[in-house]
């Protein structure tokens, strides 16, 4: 059973869904950490984001691995490190890559094809796993988006203002929506949730809720 949930940053996405998973017994995928990772390895590399003959030829050689919530370079745990800002936005310019996209997508299937899974990012109910069983897009204005993000670098250090936030989160949304190669809307079939005036347990709660009226799957025994 594959449940994807797609939407923009600030949203709860990664949050939401590691906590559902957690509900249902399944395997939780952050693909927004596979992106991270690739730029974190990009920038050890001293790559240009847009070489993309450069990009093709690294990614072989990565050994890029999810594992339990972590993110693996080799045999590396590198989930602290793509958080910096600096690898934040590499990661933005790395995802316009065909090559890196390709590579990404294949491996967030390979994951999906040996688990019940719930992953998150973007893409995922759209071009990556488009016949998932539930597709969730949360949403939340871009006032509230950009509070939680500039909380979240508060707390881990950083000095950014609100505003410069705002700012670069805007400027993110409009290259999410108008990118050529995989843009960010939700899939026909997504339920829509806006999470602005909700806190995290309502979200997860309504999605749970959701799953286990929509799929009542023959051999799948989620948690009661």
């Amino acid at each position: 059973m594959i449940i994807t949930i797609d939407g923009p940053a600030g949203a709860g996405k990664s949050t939401v869904a590691r906590q559902l998973a957690q509900r249902l017994g399944f395997t939780y995928l952050e693909t927004g950490a596979m992106y991270r990772a690739v730029a974190l390895a990009v920038h050890r590399a001293g790559i240009s984001p847009s070489d993309e003959a450069a990009l093709a030829a690294l990614l072989p050689r990565l050994r890029l691995r999810w594992q339990d919530g972590r993110i693996f370079l080799a045999d590396q745990d590198v989930t602290d490190l793509i958080r910096h800002p600096q690898i934040t936005e590499l990661a933005r310019q790395v995802a316009d890559s065909p090559a890196v996209r390709q590579y990404l997508g294949e491996l967030q299937r390979q994951i999906g094809q040996h688990t019940h899974l719930v992953t998150e990012g973007r893409d995922q109910g759209t071009k990556i796993f488009p016949h998932a069983d539930c597709k969730f897009f949360l949403t939340a204005s871009p006032e509230v988006r950009a509070r939680r993000r500039w909380e979240e670098l508060q707390r881990q250090g950083f000095s950014f203002t609100y505003e410069e936030v705002l700012r670069q989160q805007l400027e993110r949304d409009q290259r999410d929506a108008q990118r050529s190669l995989a843009p960010m809307h939700p899939a026909p079939d997504a339920i829509l949730v806006d999470t602005s005036q909700l806190t995290v347990e309502q979200v997860v709660d309504l999605l749970e809720a959701h799953v286990r009226r929509r799929l009542p799957v023959q051999g799948i025994a989620l948690i009661p």
